[in-house]
């Protein structure tokens, strides 16, 4: 809950758009421990209790009752890195789908998403298992606009729901939900569900790469799995980390980030029998060795997507790791 691990991408989106109508950003972070510079820092993290904080202030302070709505759909997929590959390269939107509610716990999520098909009908299902109270049609309205715009997005087209079941009433601006979600609309239901027809799931997606959507999902897997056994420290700075691969923290950002001093945070890794470097040359390793053994991607694209903005580092920095080049691993690799 206080662990400062989930990026801030996915909320820029909604700190924009209220910026926009004229909400002063100093106040919209005021009392949620987050730095208003945050929003312009890709590496930034937040807590769930600071994300609720924050949620707080956009219903307190918004001009603009449907925000979450409006906001959900200026989403991107470009902002969720290594994860965002695996989604558009995905073959099916059944496999985008998978991924993304297997992989969802490292955006930070306010609400428990599932998903199933149940005869014709594929089902979003979510649960406030954190009792959001007054949050929570901001908090929905958000995830579901989100998720029909990313939808769209994948697709490269509309995207029509069946119906969408709320768990509370009506708001006064309920005309809007069809508007940006595109379906019917049943308010004060028992279960938070967004229905579709599962007939599309199989739809081949128009960008689809299997072969990067494995290497891809591959890394993500193998990193949740190590999680489970990492010392807690650890644990948060690679959650934090495989949220932008591309663009990874220097040591003492995430100090910040921990709201930790860059001496305690050295001190504490060493007692954790490893140092900042080496969780960051780790992850970038096994990256780059799934892509090199799973994929058709150049060096120089699986140096961007690794975090090297300059292929000749990446090179050296892979000799090192490796004794090998990255040309003459794939090779004995295949």
């Amino acid at each position: 809950m206080d662990a400062p691990a989930h990026s801030m991408l996915g909320l820029t989106a909604l700190v924009e758009a209220l910026a926009e109508r004229g909400v002063d950003v100093a106040e919209l972070f005021a009392g949620t421990g987050i730095s208003p510079q945050a929003i312009s820092d890709p590496q930034a993290r937040i807590s769930h209790r600071q994300k609720i904080a924050l949620f707080g202030n956009v219903l307190r302070l918004t001009p603009e009752p449907a925000i979450g709505l409006i906001a959900g759909h200026r989403q991107r997929l470009s902002d969720f890195g290594v994860f965002g590959y695996a989604v558009i390269s995905s073959a099916t939107l059944v496999d985008a789908i998978a991924f993304g509610i297997r992989h969802v716990r490292l955006a930070g999520p306010v609400l428990e998403k599932s998903f199933r098909v149940e005869g014709d009908t594929a089902i979003f299902e979510a649960r406030d298992v954190m009792a959001l109270g007054a949050l929570l049609p901001l908090a929905t309205e958000f995830w579901f606009s989100s998720i029909q715009v990313l939808t769209e997005r994948v697709l490269e087209g509309e995207f029509r729901g069946q119906r969408l079941l709320l768990p509370y009433p009506a708001p006064s601006y309920a005309e809007r939900y069809e508007e940006f979600l595109r379906c019917p609309v049943a308010f004060d239901a028992d279960v938070m569900q967004w229905q579709f027809d599962a007939s599309i799931l199989g739809m081949p997606l128009p960008n689809a790469n299997p072969i990067t959507a494995d290497a891809c999902a591959s890394f993500c897997n193998r990193m949740l799995e190590d999680l489970a056994d990492e010392p807690a420290l650890v644990k948060t700075i690679k959650e934090a980390c495989l949220n932008s691969m591309s663009d990874l923290p220097r040591a003492e950002q995430m100090a910040k980030q921990l709201h930790l001093s860059p001496r305690t945070l050295h001190r504490r890794l060493v007692e954790a029998g490893t140092s900042y470097q080496a969780i960051i040359d780790g992850l970038r390793e096994r990256l780059a060795i799934e892509f090199l053994e799973r994929t058709d991607l150049s060096v120089g694209e699986i140096a961007e997507r690794s975090g090297f903005s300059d292929v000749s580092n990446f090179r050296k920095a892979f000799k090192k790791w490796t004794g090998q080049t990255p040309a003459y691993y794939r090779e004995r690799a295949r």
